[in-house]
């Protein structure tokens, strides 16, 4: 077994139950999702994995309590998420979750810092805490002494690493990785998959990666297959990817 967190055998952090997500398009229904019942059990490092159209992004909006079941019922370590307002969802979302996004979506005239710092700044942490964590995360992903750059004088694979380090700046335990790797080329962005995995094993973060390339998958643990809004297969990772250096 995987290290991650040792809590990984025992509670499920995220448990989705009999989840249904159906659009009204005009005078048709569009079932995004189709009764999806998995967990994912904290310090699990899971891939969502599917072609366009199969559900993976709708599936992270509910995980990341940016949407809400249309029947069904999920579970954010034992809290029903589908039974509470927008409000409230938004707070558990800014304790509990660091997003990691395709096109990075970080604010162009800003530094690398200010990006990293904002999230607390809006969760009103202590300033001098919050200043210090920014700078700790930062070398955290080898952008040290790049803090002062915008977004516009860093690489593809510098922005996504501040925005994972973005991500990591609230200490949440879950981080989704929505298709991380799509704006960058093949060795960036395996780099990228490299340090999700040594997040998942060095903090024991539970990461949740999005990703259309069974490739990038084999860097989790386990994944969950989508297919047309339907779970088809839930497999522990038997070719897992580890990188190098990295002990059996």
């Amino acid at each position: 077994m995987e290290k991650g967190n040792s809590g990984s055998v025992e509670r499920p952090l995220v448990v989705l139950k009999d989840v249904w997500k159906t659009y009204q398009m005009g005078e048709i229904k569009v079932h995004a999702l189709k009764n999806v019942s998995v967990e994912i059990k904290q310090g699990d490092f899971v891939a969502i994995v599917g072609p366009s159209g199969s559900g993976k992004s709708t599936m992270m909006n509910l995980v990341g309590c940016l949407d809400t079941p249309s029947r069904g019922s999920i579970f954010l370590k034992s809290r029903d998420i589908s039974k509470m307002s927008e409000s409230d969802l938004a707070t558990l979302r800014g304790r509990m979750i660091g997003f990691i996004f395709q096109q990075y979506n970080l604010i162009p005239n800003m530094s690398a810092y200010e990006n990293v710092i904002l999230p607390l700044e809006l969760q009103e942490f202590d300033g001098g805490k919050a200043e210090k964590r920014a700078g700790e995360i930062l070398k955290l992903v080898g952008l040290g002494e790049k803090m002062k750059n915008r977004p516009g004088q860093l690489s593809g694979g510098e922005q996504q690493r501040v925005s994972i380090a973005r991500s990591l700046a609230a200490d949440p335990e879950i981080i989704l990785a929505d298709e991380p790797t799509g704006a960058l080329d093949s060795v960036t962005g395996r780099g990228v998959l490299e340090m999700l995995y040594k997040l998942w094993k060095t903090q024991g973060k539970t990461i949740i990666l999005v990703t259309h390339d069974h490739d990038l998958a084999r860097y989790a643990q386990r994944f969950i297959e989508l297919k047309d809004g339907e779970v088809v297969r839930v497999e522990r990772n038997k070719e897992m990817i580890k990188p190098m250096g990295e002990l059996e």
